[in-house]
């Protein structure tokens, strides 16, 4: 018997347009309603896509019992309050990174899926690029040998960029090279020790009290011998955009590229040799592979600055997408769960805490480890 189409409601349409088209041509859900204070932007997207129920007041949208699941794209701020009202009024959650900005959100998130028995993703996109699903794949057959060391790097320039970004702590959106580090070899974060590094403009300082140019994190990892390291910078720091991930293993380690030009790099030993990830499309329903090498518009103008900026995210929208829907289908967890975005979320959040206190060594909250 067909399993029934998941009703999804989008909510916040700069990022989130990006997803609607996936969700239409998924064939396990029907784009049912959007989102947007705006209504003048609510009414262009809703007309570009043909998706007639439509809403400027997101109380007024979970109240609708028809729709089983909202994808929050909202501003960071606004993420743990909009994805707990939604848990709350019983409707799935698929929420863009990071899931919250405190401790304590991202605990009243795990405390609401268990309460609820509903489900919470947090949308990350680098792992189910397809350079992360590239080296897991290698790590999984063996290839890599026994993995080493991991290193994350996540450097842009947020100038220009809507005002509640100005002066935000690096470690506050570092989920792009926390989640990798974590995710490969599937375990939780132990403790984190931070150091800032360098100063803002002090105009940027006021808004967050934070005065660091780069943060740079150690991450213990959970019940392994393993460390990682994590590196983010947002303003006043001359780099090309880049989200980066590396991972060394006993027989090869992989490399991103420098620049965005460059090629990455497969060590076998000592020898380097240039190695392109393949596109991991043949994994989803043949009407959304598609979206694995192009976004949903068709001028590059009208496509969301991040987008551009990621180089198309590695071509994981897609893959997000099909996860969510999936583990909604087969009723089960899907990837990253609560407690798994709540560890990776919570990285961030305590190694900003850990470098205002000087590298302070912090551990992580037992409510975010995968065991409980």
């Amino acid at each position: 018997m067909p399993q029934k189409k998941i009703n999804v409601a989008i909510v916040g349409l700069g990022f989130g347009a990006e997803f609607i088209p996936i969700y239409q041509r998924h064939p396990g859900a029907h784009m049912y309603a959007i989102c947007q204070r705006t209504r003048s932007k609510l009414d262009e997207i809703g007309d570009a896509f043909d998706v007639e129920k439509r809403y400027t007041d997101f109380d007024e949208l979970l109240k609708d019992p028809d729709i089983d699941a909202v994808h929050i794209n909202s501003p960071i701020a606004n993420h743990a309050a909009q994805s707990l009202a939604a848990l709350r009024a019983g409707k799935h959650v698929a929420c863009t990174v990071p899931m919250a900005t405190t401790v304590e959100e991202c605990r009243q998130l795990v405390e609401a899926v268990q309460e609820t028995g509903l489900t919470y993703m947090m949308m990350e996109t680098v792992v189910y690029s397809r350079e992360y699903l590239y080296v897991k794949t290698l790590y999984e057959q063996g290839e890599l040998g026994k993995l080493q060391f991991l290193r994350g790097s996540h450097q842009q320039e947020m100038a220009g960029w809507p005002g509640y970004w100005e002066g935000l702590p690096p470690m506050h959106y570092a989920t792009h090279c926390v989640a990798p580090v974590l995710s490969l070899p599937d375990r939780d974060a132990a403790y984190v020790s931070c150091f800032g590094s360098g100063r803002i403009d002090e105009n940027l300082i006021d808004k967050y009290g934070s005065p660091f140019a780069i943060e740079t994190c150690h991450i213990r990892l959970r019940d392994s011998d393993l460390s990682a390291e994590v590196t983010r910078s947002l303003f006043n720091t001359a780099r090309q955009y880049r989200e980066s991930f590396d991972v060394y293993g006993s027989k090869k380690s992989f490399e991103w590229s420098l620049t965005e030009a460059g090629t990455h790099i497969l060590h076998t030993g000592e020898e380097p040799a240039a190695t392109e990830a393949p596109d991991f499309a043949d994994r989803l329903p043949e009407d959304i592979r598609p979206f694995t090498r192009q976004g949903v518009y068709d001028a590059e103008a009208h496509q969301h600055l991040s987008f551009i900026q990621g180089s198309g995210h590695g071509g994981s929208h897609p893959h997000l997408v099909h996860e969510f829907i999936s583990a909604l289908q087969e009723g089960r967890k899907p990837y990253p769960d609560v407690r798994r975005s709540a560890n990776i979320t919570c990285v961030g959040i305590l190694a900003h805490m850990s470098a205002m206190a000087d590298g302070k060594l912090i551990p992580l909250p037992a409510f975010t480890f995968a065991a409980g």
